[in-house]
């Protein structure tokens, strides 16, 4: 990989159209270019500062400077006492209506949930015109961090009407597993996505810096004969997540 990189900059260094006279900021497209042709993968380590120094004729500060700012931008993580490493972003297709456990346990990754709420409450103003209910209706609510393994993703709160889960402790990490064996899994949903920054509390349960790059993710999911059975905000690290939709021209 050095090599590549090493390679990589030269090229921006003799290239006219880069518009990049400063060297940092020439060794930080240089290691975006090598990260996104991936010549090297997701979770791999970059080689030292040291070795990169050595092996651009740079000094330290400036490879320092360079890899800060991909951190930064969510390119690049940082293990205490390990090294720099390309981040590991997860792909979440958007044509299959499928749960985070699903999608990271199809990714051999280890979910988990932390709650903060597992109750049952009367439906607010706002729920009951979310998920067409009446006033006064019960519904259970969930509110929790979801991981994988010991790497907080994203903050969910969720809402399903009580005569559908009458019970909030079934829900242990996926909700979808215990409506399917109640037989009112969600068939469809509708959803809606914004780019946000993350809040001081939010980036705290997520742990990043306060203002990251986040996504805000409004769900409402619905049985086959219309009824909805979920309404959900959640809230992801954008230095994680890529949501892909597959589109077509009829």
């Amino acid at each position: 990989m050095e090599t590549t990189l090493a390679k990589e900059y030269r090229r921006l260094c003799r290239d006219p159209a880069s518009h990049q006279p400063l060297a940092y900021l020439r060794l930080r497209s240089a290691i975006r270019n090598v990260i996104e042709q991936r010549d090297i993968e997701p979770g791999h380590a970059l080689p030292s500062e040291r070795d990169l120094a050595r092996a651009l004729a740079l000094s330290r500060v400036t490879v320092r400077k360079a890899i800060a700012g991909l951190v930064e931008e969510g390119m690049l993580t940082q293990r205490h006492g390990a090294g720099t490493f390309v981040a590991e972003r997860i792909i979440k297709p958007m044509s299959r209506l499928t749960s985070f456990t699903e999608d990271l346990r199809a990714r051999g990754l280890n979910p988990r949930s932390e709650f903060f709420e597992r109750g049952i409450g009367e439906v607010t103003p706002e729920e009951s015109m979310a998920m067409n209910l009446s006033p006064g209706v019960a519904v259970v609510r969930l509110h929790r961090v979801r991981y994988a393994g010991e790497e907080p993703l994203a903050i969910e709160r969720s809402v399903v009407p009580a005569n559908l889960l009458p019970d909030p402790s079934l829900v242990d990490d996926s909700l979808y597993e215990a409506l399917e064996k109640r037989g009112c899994r969600p068939r469809r949903a509708l959803q809606r996505l914004r780019a946000v920054l993350l809040s001081a509390q939010h980036a705290r349960l997520l742990h990043v810096p306060t203002n990251s790059a986040g996504l805000a993710i409004e769900r409402r999911s619905f049985l086959d004969d219309g009824r909805v059975v979920e309404f959900t905000s959640s809230w992801y690290r954008g230095d994680i997540y890529d949501f892909v939709a597959e589109l077509h021209t009829d």
